[in-house]
């Protein structure tokens, strides 16, 4: 889902499945002088189909609990597994308080260490004993909590119960809470050393302004205030059927189902259905971030602003407008700065979009000595994609390759299973994935040409690069008033 907006990693067949719950995701890799450039060479000699792909996807049975609890149940007998993932709308870490960021991660990260009838040790035993995984997480910027649970379906009937029993009957201990906080303490300090969190953080402060978006870390004083008790009320008041949707896949029926999620069918109500996040509005008026990083020899940037939600009925020319400007190694942004001018390894771009709205980023990491030349040629393509409508030829093979990304994940029942919890999270027509590809074919250049416009303002973009701040705000200054941060995310003075 869209869980962390952190680092994005994985392209291909990863970045169609994720378009279901509403981020594309894509790499950055470091630049470097050691490696040579690959010298693409496009002998456009692969057989193309001018047919588009027309799909019917499977259609799971679906079932409502009384407690208000959806249960979607997608056969598929291929292989002995079975995979179950729940999605709790109002669990996550958007909605945590103000004052206690981070209560929704560690609720999520707190529900194996212990039930009324486990111990943390006993659950890890058992799980490893039957072959299971289970894991929660409540990723920042998300509104949703997501607990999944995977396993043979030879044995689904005694890690079932296992899974159902931490869902629905934690402890939490406090002995293992406190052992979990030291953890924690010691990655906030690890993760101040990162460019990707230092750049991530500012970023999102830039664009969300003083929406919950903008917080992306706990903090020491948030993770001394959480106690067990307060672990127990967020579970007891966000971890309820009404606003969770249950999917399935796998080599399972719904009489299984039925039979071995009994237990659910007891999980109490809550207060109400969650309610939609709070509206995110677009950052006004171009503004430059820089993180100092004292020595590095490498600039992480991030550039862009708040555009659409999952639902904007631009999703999916933005997807295509996505794709052409930096959505993978044959697009844009790749083939201008790793491919023509060597400044970096990769540059990508990505589309966040949530039930509220997300940004559209560009984003790369080069050597120090390469930054001003790769901003050139960012905005350069910024304004290309604003000024100029895409060649057919380019807007075709961006398409096709969107297409054929999805086709892929239709191979595999737990992505098909994502696509169908889509459909109720976003409250998408029934026939939304099969009508997808075709869709996607039918975006013409000025639809592209038309959102970019619309959603990436020159004037408005936010600019963040995290390196050293003596060598680079020289180059920045040229792009407007920089403001410089040091890494403990604090104001300073300028080099």
């Amino acid at each position: 889902m869209i869980f962390n907006s952190g680092n994005p990693a994985r392209w291909m067949v990863a970045a169609a499945a994720s378009f279901a719950l509403g981020v594309a995701q894509v790499p950055q890799d470091p630049g470097s002088k050691a490696i040579p450039l690959s010298k693409v060479e496009r002998k456009n000699k692969a057989p193309v189909s001018d047919q588009i792909l027309r799909v019917k996807l499977p259609k799971p049975v679906e079932m409502t609990l009384p407690n208000g609890l959806t249960i979607l149940v997608l056969e598929d007998h291929r292989l002995p597994q079975v995979t179950a993932r729940l999605t709790i709308l109002g669990a996550g870490a958007l909605n945590d308080p103000a004052d206690v960021p981070g209560l929704a991660n560690v609720t999520a990260t707190m529900l194996k260490e212990g039930t009324g009838t486990r111990s943390s040790k006993q659950i890890a035993e058992q799980s490893d004993q039957l072959g299971a995984t289970i894991n929660a997480q409540a990723p920042w910027g998300s509104e949703s909590a997501t607990f999944t649970a995977a396993g043979l379906s030879d044995n689904a009937s005694q890690w079932i119960p296992l899974a159902t029993d931490i869902l629905l009957n934690p402890s939490f201990p406090e002995g293992e809470l406190n052992k979990l906080k030291q953890r924690m303490k010691v990655q906030l300090q690890q993760q101040r050393g990162t460019a990707g969190f230092l750049m991530q953080e500012r970023f999102s402060r830039a664009v969300y302004g003083n929406h919950p978006a903008a917080i992306t870390s706990a903090t020491l004083q948030a993770l001394d205030k959480i106690t067990p008790a307060m672990l127990a009320e967020w579970h007891k008041t966000r971890y309820v059927p009404e606003n969770a949707v249950l999917g399935i896949a796998g080599d399972i029926t719904p009489a299984e189902v039925t039979k071995m999620f009994a237990p659910l069918h007891g999980w109490q109500a809550g207060p109400g259905k969650a309610a939609l996040p709070s509206a995110t509005t677009p950052a006004s008026g171009r503004k430059i971030f820089l993180v100092d990083r004292p020595g590095s020899v490498q600039t992480d940037v991030e550039i862009g602003n708040i555009a659409i939600s999952r639902v904007d009925p631009d999703y999916v020319p933005m997807v295509v407008m996505d794709r052409v400007v930096g959505g993978g190694a044959s697009a844009r942004l790749f083939m201008n700065l790793r491919e023509v001018h060597g400044y970096t390894y990769g540059a990508y771009s990505m589309l966040i979009a949530r039930r509220y709205a997300g940004p559209w980023v560009a984003q790369g990491s080069m050597r120090t000595d390469a930054t001003g030349g790769a901003m050139t040629e960012f905005m350069n393509e910024i304004n290309r994609i604003r000024d100029n409508a895409v060649p057919e030829k380019e807007l075709e093979e961006a398409k096709r390759s969107i297409v054929a990304g999805f086709a892929l994940t239709l191979e595999r029942p737990t992505e098909v299973l994502d696509y169908a919890i889509a459909l109720k999270i976003y409250n998408l027509p029934a026939d939304y994935w099969d009508n997808y590809p075709a869709k996607i074919m039918a975006i013409t250049s000025e639809q592209v040409q038309r959102v970019a416009r619309k959603y990436i303002v020159p004037d408005d973009l936010q600019i963040v690069a995290v390196g050293d701040a003596h060598k680079l705000k020289p180059v920045l200054d040229k792009y407007g008033t920089v403001q410089v941060f040091d890494t403990d995310g604090h104001p300073k003075s300028a080099p």
